[in-house]
């Protein structure tokens, strides 16, 4: 881990892991790291990437409302990042999809990590094709010059190291 780096984490960091890689289910001590690197303060989310979360009534948001990662609210410091951000470049616009109301809080992730000089940690793939009308995290990070990641680099660059055993019928 490197001294004074800190991660701003993005919706899909949580939902992926929870959902398909990491399930408390299986993998319970991942859970454990995020929780420690939140302690060190390591680690943040905007408020934005909080309420997208408690928009579903499940196990992830009751995790989540236990105030274990810690929350950076709105303030005219990150209003004028966001401003930046969609003074660069017209498209960048289009990291919210409004009509299927996803992805509300990918501008607040780049312009919490560009008040903070955060690194950015999402799922979200850099788009390649430059006929695309489609344009992800990465894409604005590079634009603005913000830092990014995906969380197996997360995992990489926190030195996360995952042990597994089996456990049997009557442990369960």
């Amino acid at each position: 881990m490197s001294e004074g780096i800190i991660y701003c984490l993005d919706t899909n960091f949580f939902i992926e892991a929870w959902n398909k890689y990491y399930s408390p289910k299986f993998c319970s001590d991942y859970w454990n790291v995020i929780e420690d690197l939140a302690k060190k303060d390591l680690i943040f989310i905007p408020q934005a990437v909080r309420d997208e979360i408690y928009k579903t009534d499940d196990e992830l948001s009751k995790w989540l409302k236990r105030e274990i990662v810690p929350v950076r609210p709105l303030s005219e410091k990150v209003s004028e990042c966001l401003r930046a951000i969609y003074a660069k470049d017209e498209k960048h616009k289009r990291l919210v999809d409004s009509s299927k109301g996803r992805s509300l809080a990918d501008p607040w992730v780049i312009a919490h990590a560009m008040n903070e000089r955060a690194i950015v940690v999402t799922k979200e793939e850099k788009v390649t094709n430059p006929g695309s009308d489609k344009i992800k995290i990465p894409n604005v990070c590079d634009a603005m010059d913000v830092k990014w990641m995906n969380d197996f680099e997360f995992i990489r660059r926190m030195n996360i190291q995952f042990k597994c055993s089996i456990v049997t019928t009557a442990e369960v």
